[in-house]
Protein backbone atom coordinates (compact mmCIF):
# COMPACT_ATOMS: atom_id res chain seq x y z
CA UNK A 1 0.00 0.00 0.00
CA UNK A 2 1.51 3.31 -1.13
CA UNK A 3 0.88 6.20 1.28
CA UNK A 4 0.82 9.44 -0.69
CA UNK A 5 0.35 13.07 0.21
CA UNK A 6 -1.87 15.19 -2.02
CA UNK A 7 1.30 16.77 -3.40
CA UNK A 8 2.68 13.32 -4.26
CA UNK A 9 -0.60 12.39 -5.96
CA UNK A 10 -0.79 15.61 -7.98
CA UNK A 11 2.78 15.23 -9.19
CA UNK A 12 2.16 11.66 -10.26
CA UNK A 13 -0.94 12.80 -12.19
CA UNK A 14 0.84 15.74 -13.85
CA UNK A 15 3.87 13.64 -14.81
CA UNK A 16 1.68 10.84 -16.20
CA UNK A 17 -0.16 13.37 -18.36
CA UNK A 18 3.14 14.67 -19.82
CA UNK A 19 2.64 18.11 -18.29
CA UNK A 20 5.85 18.31 -16.28
CA UNK A 21 9.00 19.98 -17.56
CA UNK A 22 10.10 17.01 -19.69
CA UNK A 23 8.42 17.43 -23.08
CA UNK A 24 7.47 14.33 -25.10
CA UNK A 25 9.15 13.61 -28.43
CA UNK A 26 6.26 14.25 -30.83
CA UNK A 27 2.56 13.84 -31.58
CA UNK A 28 2.57 10.06 -31.90
CA UNK A 29 4.45 9.77 -28.61
CA UNK A 30 1.81 11.98 -26.96
CA UNK A 31 -1.14 9.94 -28.25
CA UNK A 32 0.44 6.59 -27.44
CA UNK A 33 1.31 7.63 -23.89
CA UNK A 34 -2.02 9.37 -23.20
CA UNK A 35 -3.86 6.58 -25.12
CA UNK A 36 -6.21 9.10 -26.73
CA UNK A 37 -7.00 12.64 -27.79
CA UNK A 38 -10.66 13.57 -27.50
CA UNK A 39 -12.04 14.92 -30.75
CA UNK A 40 -14.26 17.95 -30.17
CA UNK A 41 -15.14 20.57 -32.75
CA UNK A 42 -15.54 23.46 -30.28
CA UNK A 43 -12.89 25.95 -31.30
CA UNK A 44 -13.41 29.02 -29.12
CA UNK A 45 -9.63 28.97 -28.74
CA UNK A 46 -8.57 25.86 -30.68
CA UNK A 47 -10.03 22.35 -31.15
CA UNK A 48 -9.45 20.38 -27.97
CA UNK A 49 -7.27 17.69 -29.56
CA UNK A 50 -4.93 20.36 -30.94
CA UNK A 51 -4.89 22.25 -27.65
CA UNK A 52 -3.99 19.08 -25.72
CA UNK A 53 -1.14 18.36 -28.14
CA UNK A 54 0.10 21.97 -27.94
CA UNK A 55 0.00 21.89 -24.11
CA UNK A 56 2.42 18.95 -24.22
CA UNK A 57 4.60 19.73 -27.24
CA UNK A 58 4.59 23.53 -27.38
CA UNK A 59 4.54 25.55 -30.57
CA UNK A 60 6.62 23.02 -32.50
CA UNK A 61 3.31 21.15 -32.90
CA UNK A 62 1.40 21.85 -36.13
CA UNK A 63 -2.35 21.06 -36.27
CA UNK A 64 -1.78 19.65 -39.76
CA UNK A 65 0.19 16.85 -38.09
CA UNK A 66 -2.99 15.46 -36.57
CA UNK A 67 -5.01 15.48 -39.79
CA UNK A 68 -2.04 13.97 -41.66
CA UNK A 69 -1.70 11.17 -39.09
CA UNK A 70 -5.42 10.39 -39.44
CA UNK A 71 -5.18 10.52 -43.21
CA UNK A 72 -2.27 8.07 -43.33
CA UNK A 73 -4.00 5.84 -40.70
CA UNK A 74 -1.24 6.17 -38.11
CA UNK A 75 -4.03 7.45 -35.86
CA UNK A 76 -7.71 6.57 -36.12
CA UNK A 77 -10.85 8.07 -34.62
CA UNK A 78 -12.99 5.60 -32.71
CA UNK A 79 -16.18 6.94 -31.14
CA UNK A 80 -14.85 10.47 -30.92
CA UNK A 81 -11.48 9.45 -29.46
CA UNK A 82 -8.34 9.67 -31.59
CA UNK A 83 -6.18 6.63 -30.83
CA UNK A 84 -3.12 4.87 -32.23
CA UNK A 85 -4.33 2.63 -35.06
CA UNK A 86 -2.86 -0.47 -33.42
CA UNK A 87 -5.20 0.05 -30.44
CA UNK A 88 -8.24 -0.89 -32.54
CA UNK A 89 -7.30 -4.53 -31.80
CA UNK A 90 -8.18 -3.83 -28.14
CA UNK A 91 -11.78 -3.07 -29.14
CA UNK A 92 -12.34 -5.54 -32.01
CA UNK A 93 -13.59 -8.39 -29.80
CA UNK A 94 -16.25 -6.10 -28.30
CA UNK A 95 -17.27 -4.98 -31.78
CA UNK A 96 -17.62 -8.58 -32.96
CA UNK A 97 -19.99 -9.49 -30.11
CA UNK A 98 -22.00 -6.24 -29.96
CA UNK A 99 -24.34 -5.58 -28.16
CA UNK A 100 -22.44 -7.85 -25.78
CA UNK A 101 -22.20 -11.40 -24.51
CA UNK A 102 -24.15 -12.86 -21.62
CA UNK A 103 -26.63 -10.61 -19.86
CA UNK A 104 -26.56 -7.11 -21.36
CA UNK A 105 -28.45 -3.98 -20.27
CA UNK A 106 -31.90 -3.56 -21.73
CA UNK A 107 -30.98 -0.33 -23.49
CA UNK A 108 -28.29 -2.13 -25.47
CA UNK A 109 -30.73 -4.84 -26.50
CA UNK A 110 -33.10 -2.08 -27.65
CA UNK A 111 -30.35 -0.60 -29.80
CA UNK A 112 -29.62 -3.97 -31.41
CA UNK A 113 -33.33 -4.58 -32.00
CA UNK A 114 -33.60 -1.19 -33.74
CA UNK A 115 -30.66 -2.05 -36.02
CA UNK A 116 -32.26 -5.44 -36.82
CA UNK A 117 -35.61 -3.77 -37.57
CA UNK A 118 -33.81 -1.51 -40.06
CA UNK A 119 -31.79 -4.22 -41.82
CA UNK A 120 -32.49 -2.74 -45.27
CA UNK A 121 -31.45 0.73 -44.07
CA UNK A 122 -28.19 -0.70 -42.69
CA UNK A 123 -27.53 -2.44 -46.01
CA UNK A 124 -28.21 0.80 -47.92
CA UNK A 125 -25.62 2.65 -45.85
CA UNK A 126 -22.99 -0.05 -46.26
CA UNK A 127 -23.61 -0.20 -50.03
CA UNK A 128 -23.33 3.58 -50.34
CA UNK A 129 -20.07 3.64 -48.41
CA UNK A 130 -18.74 0.79 -50.53
CA UNK A 131 -19.54 2.73 -53.73
CA UNK A 132 -18.90 6.34 -52.67
CA UNK A 133 -17.09 6.44 -49.34
CA UNK A 134 -15.84 8.34 -47.55
CA UNK A 135 -18.94 10.55 -47.23
CA UNK A 136 -20.55 12.71 -44.58
CA UNK A 137 -23.79 11.80 -42.84
CA UNK A 138 -25.45 14.55 -44.90
CA UNK A 139 -24.66 12.55 -48.05
CA UNK A 140 -26.54 9.47 -46.80
CA UNK A 141 -30.31 9.34 -47.41
CA UNK A 142 -32.58 8.20 -44.59
CA UNK A 143 -34.26 4.97 -45.77
CA UNK A 144 -35.15 3.75 -42.30
CA UNK A 145 -38.44 1.95 -41.80
CA UNK A 146 -38.50 2.38 -38.02
CA UNK A 147 -37.45 5.83 -36.76
CA UNK A 148 -35.18 6.23 -33.73
CA UNK A 149 -37.24 7.44 -30.78
CA UNK A 150 -35.62 9.58 -28.12
CA UNK A 151 -36.64 12.29 -25.68
CA UNK A 152 -33.39 14.10 -26.51
CA UNK A 153 -31.91 15.77 -29.56
CA UNK A 154 -31.23 12.42 -31.31
CA UNK A 155 -34.94 11.83 -31.87
CA UNK A 156 -35.49 10.76 -35.51
CA UNK A 157 -31.79 11.36 -36.36
CA UNK A 158 -31.79 7.98 -38.00
CA UNK A 159 -28.68 8.24 -40.18
CA UNK A 160 -26.52 9.50 -37.33
CA UNK A 161 -27.76 6.82 -34.93
CA UNK A 162 -27.32 3.99 -37.44
CA UNK A 163 -23.76 5.14 -38.17
CA UNK A 164 -23.01 5.15 -34.44
CA UNK A 165 -24.26 1.58 -34.04
CA UNK A 166 -22.37 0.42 -37.15
CA UNK A 167 -19.20 1.82 -35.54
CA UNK A 168 -19.97 -0.24 -32.43
CA UNK A 169 -20.43 -3.28 -34.68
CA UNK A 170 -17.06 -2.65 -36.35
CA UNK A 171 -18.61 -2.16 -39.80
CA UNK A 172 -18.14 1.59 -40.23
CA UNK A 173 -15.35 3.95 -39.14
CA UNK A 174 -14.61 7.66 -39.09
CA UNK A 175 -12.32 8.56 -42.01
CA UNK A 176 -11.37 12.14 -41.18
CA UNK A 177 -13.26 15.38 -41.66
CA UNK A 178 -14.51 17.66 -44.38
CA UNK A 179 -14.55 21.02 -42.66
CA UNK A 180 -16.40 20.36 -39.40
CA UNK A 181 -18.30 17.34 -40.79
CA UNK A 182 -17.01 13.87 -39.99
CA UNK A 183 -16.42 11.54 -42.95
CA UNK A 184 -17.50 7.89 -42.82
CA UNK A 185 -16.24 4.81 -44.66
CA UNK A 186 -16.20 1.04 -44.36
CA UNK A 187 -14.16 0.02 -41.33
CA UNK A 188 -11.95 -2.44 -43.22
CA UNK A 189 -10.63 0.49 -45.28
CA UNK A 190 -9.67 2.44 -42.15
CA UNK A 191 -8.63 0.01 -39.43
CA UNK A 192 -5.45 -2.08 -39.65
CA UNK A 193 -5.91 -5.78 -40.29
CA UNK A 194 -4.61 -6.90 -36.90
CA UNK A 195 -5.99 -9.92 -35.02
CA UNK A 196 -8.33 -8.90 -32.19
CA UNK A 197 -7.11 -9.19 -28.63
CA UNK A 198 -9.44 -11.49 -26.63
CA UNK A 199 -11.99 -9.41 -24.72
CA UNK A 200 -10.80 -10.19 -21.18
CA UNK A 201 -7.16 -9.52 -22.08
CA UNK A 202 -8.15 -6.33 -23.88
CA UNK A 203 -9.93 -4.95 -20.80
CA UNK A 204 -6.84 -5.57 -18.67
CA UNK A 205 -4.51 -3.97 -21.23
CA UNK A 206 -6.78 -0.93 -21.60
CA UNK A 207 -6.88 -0.54 -17.81
CA UNK A 208 -3.09 -0.79 -17.59
CA UNK A 209 -2.59 1.80 -20.29
CA UNK A 210 -5.22 4.11 -18.79
CA UNK A 211 -3.52 3.91 -15.40
CA UNK A 212 -0.16 4.74 -16.96
CA UNK A 213 -1.76 7.76 -18.65
CA UNK A 214 -3.53 8.98 -15.51
CA UNK A 215 -0.89 8.00 -12.96
CA UNK A 216 -3.49 7.15 -10.35
CA UNK A 217 -7.22 6.50 -10.46
CA UNK A 218 -10.08 4.83 -8.63
CA UNK A 219 -10.47 1.08 -9.04
CA UNK A 220 -14.21 1.62 -9.55
CA UNK A 221 -15.96 4.86 -10.43
CA UNK A 222 -19.27 6.02 -11.86
CA UNK A 223 -19.85 4.83 -15.41
CA UNK A 224 -18.45 7.18 -18.03
CA UNK A 225 -19.48 6.79 -21.67
CA UNK A 226 -16.82 5.61 -24.15
CA UNK A 227 -13.70 6.04 -21.97
CA UNK A 228 -13.90 4.99 -18.29
CA UNK A 229 -12.27 6.93 -15.46
CA UNK A 230 -11.51 3.81 -13.40
CA UNK A 231 -8.89 1.11 -13.86
CA UNK A 232 -9.99 -2.05 -12.03
CA UNK A 233 -7.31 -3.90 -10.08
CA UNK A 234 -4.25 -3.03 -12.18
CA UNK A 235 -1.30 -1.18 -10.67
CA UNK A 236 -0.84 -1.14 -6.90
CA UNK A 237 -3.10 0.11 -4.07
CA UNK A 238 -2.58 3.57 -2.61
CA UNK A 239 -4.12 5.91 -0.09
CA UNK A 240 -3.90 9.69 -0.32
CA UNK A 241 -3.70 11.80 2.83
CA UNK A 242 -6.91 13.79 3.22
CA UNK A 243 -8.78 11.88 0.48
CA UNK A 244 -11.20 9.08 1.28
CA UNK A 245 -10.99 5.61 -0.19
CA UNK A 246 -8.40 3.47 -1.92
CA UNK A 247 -6.74 4.31 -5.20
CA UNK A 248 -4.66 2.43 -7.75
CA UNK A 249 -1.30 3.90 -8.72
CA UNK A 250 1.27 3.13 -11.40
CA UNK A 251 4.25 2.17 -9.20
CA UNK A 252 6.72 3.27 -11.89
CA UNK A 253 5.66 6.87 -11.28
CA UNK A 254 5.95 6.82 -7.48
CA UNK A 255 8.91 8.69 -5.99
CA UNK A 256 10.24 10.11 -9.24
CA UNK A 257 11.76 13.61 -9.18
CA UNK A 258 9.42 16.35 -10.33
CA UNK A 259 10.01 19.58 -12.21
CA UNK A 260 6.85 21.44 -13.09
CA UNK A 261 5.99 24.25 -15.48
CA UNK A 262 3.09 26.46 -16.50
CA UNK A 263 0.53 25.11 -18.97
CA UNK A 264 -2.85 26.16 -20.35
CA UNK A 265 -5.24 23.22 -20.61
CA UNK A 266 -8.27 22.35 -22.68
CA UNK A 267 -11.44 22.24 -20.54
CA UNK A 268 -11.69 18.53 -21.47
CA UNK A 269 -8.01 17.76 -20.92
CA UNK A 270 -7.67 14.39 -19.16
CA UNK A 271 -5.97 16.04 -16.18
CA UNK A 272 -9.31 17.73 -15.37
CA UNK A 273 -11.83 15.60 -17.29
CA UNK A 274 -12.79 13.53 -14.24
CA UNK A 275 -14.13 16.42 -12.19
CA UNK A 276 -14.42 14.38 -8.98
CA UNK A 277 -10.74 13.36 -9.19
CA UNK A 278 -9.83 16.96 -10.05
CA UNK A 279 -11.50 18.22 -6.86
CA UNK A 280 -10.06 15.44 -4.68
CA UNK A 281 -6.46 15.84 -5.85
CA UNK A 282 -6.22 19.49 -6.91
CA UNK A 283 -9.01 21.09 -4.82
CA UNK A 284 -9.89 23.06 -7.96
CA UNK A 285 -13.29 24.60 -8.67
CA UNK A 286 -14.16 24.33 -12.35
CA UNK A 287 -17.10 23.73 -14.68
CA UNK A 288 -17.37 24.00 -18.43
CA UNK A 289 -19.75 26.92 -18.87
CA UNK A 290 -20.39 26.96 -22.63
CA UNK A 291 -23.93 25.67 -22.07
CA UNK A 292 -24.77 28.32 -19.49
CA UNK A 293 -26.33 31.70 -20.33
CA UNK A 294 -23.58 34.29 -20.59
CA UNK A 295 -24.88 36.18 -17.55
CA UNK A 296 -24.49 33.06 -15.39
CA UNK A 297 -20.87 32.31 -16.28
CA UNK A 298 -18.18 32.85 -13.66
CA UNK A 299 -15.11 32.11 -15.79
CA UNK A 300 -16.12 32.19 -19.45
CA UNK A 301 -17.47 30.19 -22.38
CA UNK A 302 -14.38 27.96 -22.85
CA UNK A 303 -12.12 28.98 -19.96
CA UNK A 304 -8.72 27.28 -19.98
CA UNK A 305 -7.55 25.83 -16.64
CA UNK A 306 -4.07 27.06 -15.69
CA UNK A 307 -1.56 24.52 -14.40
CA UNK A 308 1.46 25.81 -12.52
CA UNK A 309 3.79 23.13 -11.22
CA UNK A 310 1.54 20.61 -9.48
CA UNK A 311 -1.35 23.03 -8.80
CA UNK A 312 -4.30 24.22 -10.82
CA UNK A 313 -4.16 27.91 -10.03
CA UNK A 314 -6.75 29.67 -12.20
CA UNK A 315 -8.49 30.03 -15.54
CA UNK A 316 -7.92 32.05 -18.70
CA UNK A 317 -11.05 33.34 -20.44
CA UNK A 318 -9.94 33.83 -24.05
CA UNK A 319 -11.47 33.77 -27.53
CA UNK A 320 -9.74 33.30 -30.88
CA UNK A 321 -11.19 35.43 -33.68
CA UNK A 322 -9.41 34.21 -36.79
CA UNK A 323 -11.26 36.59 -39.12
CA UNK A 324 -10.07 39.57 -37.09
CA UNK A 325 -6.69 37.93 -36.46
CA UNK A 326 -6.94 38.41 -32.68
CA UNK A 327 -6.73 36.26 -29.56
CA UNK A 328 -8.74 38.25 -27.02
CA UNK A 329 -7.96 37.59 -23.36
CA UNK A 330 -11.10 38.71 -21.52
CA UNK A 331 -9.96 37.74 -18.01
CA UNK A 332 -7.38 35.82 -16.02
CA UNK A 333 -9.06 34.34 -12.95
CA UNK A 334 -6.73 33.58 -10.03
CA UNK A 335 -7.79 30.78 -7.71
CA UNK A 336 -4.52 31.20 -5.82
CA UNK A 337 -2.74 34.57 -5.55
CA UNK A 338 -0.16 34.77 -8.34
CA UNK A 339 3.41 35.63 -7.46
CA UNK A 340 5.42 37.70 -9.93
CA UNK A 341 7.07 34.51 -11.16
CA UNK A 342 3.70 32.81 -11.69
CA UNK A 343 2.29 35.87 -13.46
CA UNK A 344 5.27 36.01 -15.79
CA UNK A 345 5.04 32.28 -16.58
CA UNK A 346 1.30 32.43 -17.28
CA UNK A 347 1.68 35.49 -19.49
CA UNK A 348 4.42 33.71 -21.43
CA UNK A 349 2.09 30.77 -22.07
CA UNK A 350 -0.71 33.07 -23.26
CA UNK A 351 1.72 34.92 -25.54
CA UNK A 352 2.99 31.59 -26.89
CA UNK A 353 -0.60 30.44 -27.49
CA UNK A 354 -1.29 33.54 -29.58
CA UNK A 355 1.93 32.98 -31.53
CA UNK A 356 1.03 29.34 -32.17
CA UNK A 357 -2.42 30.40 -33.40
CA UNK A 358 -0.78 33.15 -35.52
CA UNK A 359 -3.01 35.76 -33.88
CA UNK A 360 -2.37 39.18 -32.36
CA UNK A 361 -2.84 39.22 -28.61
CA UNK A 362 -5.36 41.59 -27.01
CA UNK A 363 -5.07 41.77 -23.22
CA UNK A 364 -7.96 42.80 -20.97
CA UNK A 365 -8.24 46.57 -20.59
Amino acid sequence: MHELSRTDARRIAVRAQLLDNDRPAGLLDVVRRLTLLQSDSTAAVAPSADLVAWSRLGSSYRPDELSEAIQDRTLVELRGMIRPSEDVALYSANMAEWPGSGEVPGWRDAQAEWVDANAAFRADILDRLDDQGPVTSRDIPDTSSVPWKSSGWNNNRNVVMMLEFLVLRGEVAAAGRRGRDRLWDLAHRIYPDNPPVPAADAVRIRNERRLRALGLARAVSTECPIEPNDVGDVGEPAVIDGVRGEWRVDPVLVGQPFRGRAALLSPIDRLVYDRRRMVELFEFDYQLEMYKPAANRRWGYWALPILYGDRLVGKVDATADHKAGVLSVDAIHQDLPFTKTMTSAVHREITELARWLDLELAWPS
